[in-house]
């Protein structure tokens, strides 16, 4: 078999390995998918009547604030699932696995695309059943069968970028607990974008960073695709350009990280 048939079989090995234990142990997936199942269902039913009061300039109803909240609790998921994902890497540092990993005679890229590509599956999976949800509740997006394909496109890549900056994180940190704690910024930016409350309705002071941070241009491309009111080429254009650099910079830090950590 050549190097790159190698390398494959590889990947698929470690993929396999990380959906098993995912499979094994699903606790810490669970606990991560339930919160925002649960911050859809309060969002919808204790505070929807008060949030919608600022959709549609002001006349928007409880359905109307369902479709604005789903995208962005999308993205949530994508992010607390993501933090799953670097407590998983974290307890295969500590625990000695990767230090193991090291000594076999295999792809040592595999080790970190294999957690990379598992997290991603993970994540879309955990996406279907809070879009269930949402649809249960009244979410009815209206977009075209080549519209969700670019939606599922667009949350892919999102993930894909998030998770690579999630395995830096696991690898960076001594512990589960500190992954965790380092993880917690990429939790709490999606309540600080256009994920539950328009741009315009925040303080000026804070709108730049908001309306600019990675999470708001995607959750604003993602509405479009789903509910039909246009992407906008400069939100389109950011969330491009937050998914290349952020995935650059995630793999960059990850090599770093697994190629210098000692054994512990």
């Amino acid at each position: 078999m050549s190097t790159a048939g190698h390398a494959f079989s590889d990947n698929l090995t470690m993929l396999r390995r990380n959906l098993l234990h995912a499979r094994r142990y699903p606790s810490l997936t669970l606990n991560l998918l339930l919160t925002p199942v649960i911050l859809l269902l309060l969002f919808v039913y204790v505070f929807g009547n008060v949030m919608s009061a600022g959709i549609n300039g002001g006349h928007g109803d409880r359905a109307d604030y369902v479709a604005y909240l789903v995208p962005g609790i999308l993205f949530l998921t994508v992010a607390m699932t993501s933090l799953g994902t670097a407590v998983s890497v974290c307890t295969d540092m500590t625990e000695g696995i990767m230090a193991r990993f090291r000594t076999m005679a295999i792809s040592r890229a595999s080790v970190l695309i294999g957690h990379v590509v598992g997290s991603v599956i993970k994540t879309l999976m955990a996406l279907v059943l809070v879009l269930g949800i949402g649809l249960a509740i009244g979410f009815r997006p209206n977009a075209t069968p080549v519209e969700w394909i670019a939606a599922a496109g667009l949350i892919a890549l999102v993930s894909l970028a998030l998770t690579w900056i999630a395995v830096g994180m696991g690898l960076a940190s001594p512990n589960p607990e500190g992954a965790s704690n380092m993880g917690t910024p990429l939790v709490m930016l999606p309540f600080l974008s256009s994920a539950f409350v328009p741009v315009d309705a925040m303080p000026s002071w804070f709108r730049w960073f908001a309306e600019y941070q990675p999470f708001s241009p995607a959750i604003e491309t993602l509405r479009g695709l789903l509910l039909g009111s246009g992407i906008g080429t400069e939100n389109a254009v950011l969330t491009l350009a937050w998914c290349v650099g952020l995935s650059v910079l995630g793999y960059v830090w990850s090599k770093a990280q697994f190629d210098r950590e000692p054994q512990r």
